[in-house]
């Protein structure tokens, strides 16, 4: 699976993807064979976190 490097590249395809794809993040990890906490610590880095009630990142306030 070739996912973005850059972290708002990553967090805008990341949304798009749960968005239209995928009911939450470990159903996207487990059907691309990546890491679900990776990308969660990838994106907390840059001020994103995984909402699971709205299965999306946003910004952490």
């Amino acid at each position: 699976m070739n996912i973005p490097n850059d972290p708002i590249m990553l967090m805008s395809y990341m949304n798009t993807q749960l968005r239209d794809n995928y009911a939450s993040m470990e159903e996207f990890a487990a059907s691309n064979g990546v890491n679900a906490q990776e990308i969660k610590d990838k994106l907390a880095a840059v001020g994103y976190k995984y909402d699971e009630e709205k299965n999306q990142f946003g910004r952490i306030i």
